[in-house]
């Protein structure tokens, strides 16, 4: 089992930035990729951002790409998402996601923290 915490959601004012943080605990050494998924009020849920754990390549919403930015502190298990250059419809739920294999779906989720972006 892998264990997956989330920090740094909160208010921030349109044009600002705010960073993620997702720490993992667990079975850590099974991790294939890790990333963000995002759910705003009466959407579906949808895909922010991913990384390999082990080759570093990275994954982006387009919706996303050249505002936010995924990384990784291997020694600390941690994911952050650096999100510039907020929108209003960057408001939502972030999630961060785990899964241990490229043949399988994201199985593992944490709790999500909210980000609200105002104007």
């Amino acid at each position: 089992q892998v264990q997956l915490v989330e920090s740094g959601g909160g208010l921030v004012q349109a044009g600002g930035s705010l960073r993620l943080s997702c720490a993992a605990s667990g079975r850590t050494f099974s991790l294939y990729a890790m990333g963000w998924f995002r759910q705003a009020p009466g959407k579906e849920r949808e895909f922010v951002s991913a990384f390999s754990w082990s080759g570093g390549s990275t994954d982006y919403a387009d919706s996303v790409k050249g505002r936010f930015t995924i990384s990784r502190d291997t020694a600390k298990n941690t994911a952050y998402l650096q999100m510039n250059s907020l929108q209003l419809e960057d408001t939502a739920v972030y999630y961060c996601v785990a899964r241990i294999s490229p043949r399988s779906a994201y199985e593992y989720w944490g709790q999500g923290t909210q980000v609200t972006v105002s104007s």
